[in-house]
């Protein structure tokens, strides 16, 4: 419903209550008759706000269909779609591989008399998992460096599980050769960083427990054994067809790169 169409309909209802007065509101109109969808029972013998005196609506659709009684927008104001805030993440749905996580959110409210529908109450996102459900650390894998957005980083432990610090880590900086379409493509609030990998850009990618290895030290795809004309390969975790190609410049304690521009290995 446009903003200009409803301030006319509030302006007409306005004209109307003024010229039938206080007194006529508890005979007829939309009183009590507020109904959702197209509801042809949902109906009043009263003056419409085309100022025609007959059978006028009172439900969701008489605003499209322009045949709403005269008080429809004063008794059954719109009210938008109200969600509650995320939940938390859930685990990755396989350990050990590249796999995904979701959340949720419940409606606090539905949408009534026109009002704007819920937002989506589901969302999903790549993960790896680096321990297997018995506990054990996953084995080796020599398969492309798996990339996610830095933020993912920030949320990861210091610690371990008995209070001692874990391993800073370190950064290397790699300048991208390639990358799929696919990565230019991506709008959901949780993979838009994919936008920012380009050709030709030097980017910072963070190798931090638990995706460094406790035996080598290094991350899965950090190219510290390659030498520097070796073309290595990425992908994006949470979008499979964002991949491509980089050469590694070299490793340095922390990441100083543009927050666009830095990632994390997972």
């Amino acid at each position: 419903m446009g903003s200009g169409g409803g301030s006319a309909s509030l302006l007409g209802a306005a004209v109307l209550l003024a010229v039938l007065g206080a007194d006529h509101l508890a005979e007829g109109g939309c009183a009590g008759r507020c109904c959702p969808s197209r509801d042809w029972s949902c109906l009043s013998t009263d003056w419409s706000m085309q100022r025609v005196y007959g059978t006028c609506f009172c439900d969701d659709a008489c605003a499209r269909s322009r045949d709403c009684c005269f008080d429809y927008f004063t008794e059954c104001p719109a009210q938008d779609c109200v969600v509650g805030p995320w939940g938390p993440w859930s685990g990755c749905a396989q350990p050990c591989r590249p796999s995904s996580r979701g959340r949720r959110r419940r409606v606090e409210r539905q949408p009534a008399n026109g009002g704007a529908a819920c937002p989506r109450l589901e969302e999903r996102a790549g993960c790896l998992e680096h321990r297997d459900h018995t506990g054990g650390r996953c084995g080796p894998d020599l398969g492309p460096a798996f990339i996610t957005s830095m933020a993912f980083g920030q949320k990861r432990p210091t610690h371990d599980g008995y209070g001692t610090p874990l391993e800073p880590g370190f950064c290397v900086e790699f300048t991208l050769q390639s990358r799929t379409a696919h990565c230019a493509l991506e709008t959901r609030p949780h993979t838009h960083w994919t936008r920012y990998i380009t050709e030709g850009f030097t980017v910072c990618v963070a190798c931090q427990p638990p995706a460094m290895h406790n035996n080598t030290g290094s991350c899965q795809g950090d190219g510290l054994q390659s030498d520097r004309e070796a073309v290595l390969h990425w992908q994006a975790l949470e979008v499979p067809r964002c991949a491509g190609t980089w050469r590694k410049v070299h490793k340095t304690p922390r990441c100083r790169c543009p927050p666009q521009h830095s990632f994390v290995f997972i």
